[in-house]
């Protein structure tokens, strides 16, 4: 049976392979020479959110989860969520960028690394890609437009265009997190408070295409009217599920770290205090 053979189906992708080891073996190399150098932001947290994120990665495009997609649409919603809504945020919290320079082979290829890195066309794209404008409709256009009927069945028949639509998930969902993790050494172009509504945002574009998955009086994507039916579900109860599963945790996923940051901006602002003999900043008491 095709579906008992999906869920044994562990595959090994040289290039996922590529993509997962090479990053986890410069960051660990730095991130051991940043320890013992007593850098206070290597601390061994950081390391493990971004060994995970890695490993969300490897779990998404090697797993089961992979070769299930093909038959239980939610088996593909999970796929998607760990490739924008775990994996990212999770190699952000690692602060890669210092412990991946630092643990690149050699010294020259350091000293090149951090040449480009400082070049102004490359600080200027830097700078346009982690903008949260572009974050906001790299991660949006990638959802609604790999969702639509004609490009996800697309994806689902070439592994070409499978591979495309993962990289823009990935990708896409990295520019989205970026201002919202905001991993050191950058800064935010925006104000730190202007992260809820942006996260809100996001949940409420999240939530209406959930809603459409789940409360379709329809199949929405054919392959899955054909394909062998699992868990006693029928394909329109399996994209009613998928929805549902999507909703769940793309709400959780943003509504959190929204509630964080708005708590977080709040004790900000409680806790200023003016200088002595200076004006009270409007909207602001003393205690």
């Amino acid at each position: 049976m095709p579906f008992a053979a999906a869920l044994r189906s562990w595959s090994f992708d040289p290039v996922v392979a590529i993509a997962v080891v090479l990053p986890a073996a410069f960051y660990l190399r730095g991130w051991w020479f940043l320890r013992q150098a007593g850098v206070p932001s290597a601390a061994p947290w950081r390391a493990v959110a971004f060994l995970a994120g890695l490993a969300s990665i490897w779990i998404a495009l090697s797993s089961p989860i992979d070769a299930l997609n093909e038959f239980v649409l939610t088996a593909h919603m999970l796929q998607h969520m760990l490739l924008m809504m775990v994996a990212p945020p999770l190699i952000l919290l690692g602060r890669p960028q210092i412990p991946i320079v630092r643990g690149l082979p050699s010294i020259a290829a350091r000293k090149a690394a951090g040449v480009v890195l400082h070049w102004p066309v490359v600080e200027r794209m830097g700078g346009r890609l982690t903008n949260p404008i572009a974050g906001a409709l790299s991660m949006s256009v990638a959802m609604f437009a790999w969702h639509t009927p004609s490009l996800y069945e697309l994806a689902l028949r070439s592994e070409g265009w499978h591979e495309v639509e993962h990289a823009s998930f990935l990708f896409g969902s990295l520019m989205f997190w970026w201002p919202v993790v905001l991993p050191r050494p950058a800064q935010g172009q925006w104000p730190r408070w202007a992260m809820v509504p942006y996260l809100l945002v996001a949940d409420l574009q999240n939530t209406a295409l959930s809603a459409i998955l789940a409360f379709s009086d329809r199949v929405l994507y054919p392959t899955y009217m054909e394909a062998p039916r699992v868990f006693g579900l029928s394909a329109l109860e399996d994209q009613v599920a998928a929805g549902a599963f999507m909703w769940v945790a793309g709400s959780v996923a943003f509504i959190l770290p929204a509630v964080g940051i708005a708590v977080q901006s709040l004790s900000a602002t409680r806790m200023w205090r003016p200088p002595s003999g200076g004006p009270v900043r409007p909207g602001l008491t003393q205690s």
